[in-house]
């Protein structure tokens, strides 16, 4: 592992970009539902049960480094606490960083390193003073701070870090189960559960899908997006059906023929992507647009950007696949 010298306000300087309001809104999905629908479009793993609050900070070691570190990265961005047990400074922030993390309620996961314990790592990171603090998005290393800062300043960071996260990588953070360590019980099977106030357009647009009538699907879901615009199934299923419907009328020996004559022009690579991920070629899709990004430049790979993160949706999060081509994402960006 190779840390990147790169600083925090230069990616929040990327991350300022046409539409990324759009990739903000897209990223905000659920992960049980993620999985449903990665199974309607070409399968998907299992979906990752949600973690107590005491997950979300945790002590790592270099033999877990690439496990709890690199590979959530992926999924939630990661915080790095560089501390020692006679560090009086560690102790003072050390407890503000887990408070504020676990106010984040998922967005962020916090690591905690002895650096007396982890030697390696320390030289890695080339950490000249503690306590010393970075993040890890998907795979990227970012310097944050050094030394005890106030509070508000690390609010703030946490805050452009979460953003980035969401806007450049569609990286939403994991779920929480607050029950899971003493809340207040969960609902056992035999208890009723009252129908929610969408349930019947969320069944419409179910039974419009499965019909074929893909833009009365895309509309019932747009119906209740514009009263509940954090609807989870409703964003999920407009992704799905929106996809189905790009595809409906395409030519696919043309679409497929026009993107192997232009590898550089997105709108050809895009909408092979899509026939890519209809077919059930997840690996090929995600492939596809990493390497026209890897080619374009401006709005063109913001255009190819913002398709590749609403195909993250539609597979979902929890799948391999698309964690896999979030750090190719964040390699070819970085």
């Amino acid at each position: 592992m190779q840390p990147r010298n790169m600083s925090m306000s230069g990616v929040v300087d990327l991350a300022a970009v046409k539409a990324a309001g759009e990739a903000k809104a897209k990223a905000e999905q659920a992960r049980v539902e993620a999985a449903r629908q990665a199974g309607q479009a070409g399968g998907a793993g299992p979906s990752a049960a949600a973690v107590p609050p005491s997950a979300l900070v945790v002590d790592v070691d270099e033999a877990g480094f690439e496990r709890d570190v690199l590979q959530l990265s992926a999924e939630v961005p990661v915080v790095l606490d560089f501390w020692a047990e006679w560090c009086q400074p560690c102790k003072q922030l050390s407890p503000l960083l887990e408070r504020l993390i676990t106010e984040a309620n998922g967005r962020l996961v916090l690591a905690k390193i002895d650096v007396d314990a982890n030697q390696m790592l320390m030289q890695q990171f080339q950490i000249q003073g503690i306590p010393a603090v970075f993040a890890v998005v998907a795979g990227q290393v970012l310097p944050l701070f050094q030394g005890v800062v106030p509070e508000q300043q690390i609010r703030e960071t946490f805050a452009q870090l979460v953003q980035v996260a969401e806007e450049r990588f569609g990286i939403i953070g994991i779920e929480v189960d607050p029950d899971a360590e003493g809340g207040a019980p969960a609902a056992s099977a035999t208890d009723e559960i009252p129908a929610g106030p969408y349930d019947a357009l969320l069944e419409a647009a179910v039974v419009a899908l499965d019909a074929g009538d893909l833009g009365g699907a895309v509309q019932a879901y747009k119906n209740v997006l514009a009263d509940d615009p954090g609807n989870t199934e409703a964003k999920l299923g407009l992704a799905q059906a929106e996809l189905l419907a790009r595809v409906q009328h395409m030519n696919p020996q043309a679409v497929r023929s026009a993107a192997a004559e232009n590898p550089r022009d997105p709108a050809a690579q895009i909408a092979a992507a899509d026939l890519d991920l209809v077919g059930g070629h997840v690996e090929d899709a995600f492939g596809r647009l990493v390497d026209t990004v890897r080619v374009t430049f401006g709005d063109d790979r913001d255009a190819v950007r913002l398709r590749l993160l609403e195909l993250f949706e539609v597979i979902g999060a929890d799948d391999p696949r698309v964690s896999a081509a979030r750090t190719a994402l964040a390699r070819v960006l970085f």
